[in-house]
């Protein structure tokens, strides 16, 4: 496998605008369906002033590294503030989700030990 260089304002975002998934955009950076890459997929995310991500569940751990800004993380219910410079380590099937609390966007790099965005099955708390 060769190595892959991208820039992220080269990677259309997707947009989620929706009462249970949440308000957040994100960009998909690595991922093997859509990348010549395989192990990892790992993309970036900005929340706007309010934005969130809902409770969620999926099998893969989760790492979040928050560039930029001010938040709220959710693990299994108990609320933990972050910001830039914060990382967070999202084990495997535990409830999470992500709130803006602050004025400006956030901005975090999220990832997974999964070789593509299609592997990852997003159970959300408020559908279940």
């Amino acid at each position: 496998m060769d190595p892959v260089i991208r820039h992220v304002a080269d990677v259309e975002p997707e947009v989620w605008h929706d009462p249970v998934r949440g308000h957040v955009s994100f960009q998909v950076v690595f991922s093997q369906d859509r990348t010549a890459t395989s192990a990892v997929y790992t993309g970036r995310a900005e929340l706007p002033p309010g934005g969130w991500v809902g409770r969620h569940r999926h099998p893969q751990p989760e790492v979040y590294h928050v560039l930029e800004g001010s938040g709220v993380v959710v693990l299994d219910g108990v609320e933990h503030p972050v910001a830039a410079g914060s990382a967070v380590f999202v084990p495997g099937d535990a409830e999470h989700g992500l709130r803006n609390t602050g004025d400006g966007a956030l901005r975090l790099v999220y990832a997974f030990a999964t070789d593509s965005a299609e592997d990852v099955v997003y159970r959300f708390s408020d559908e279940e």
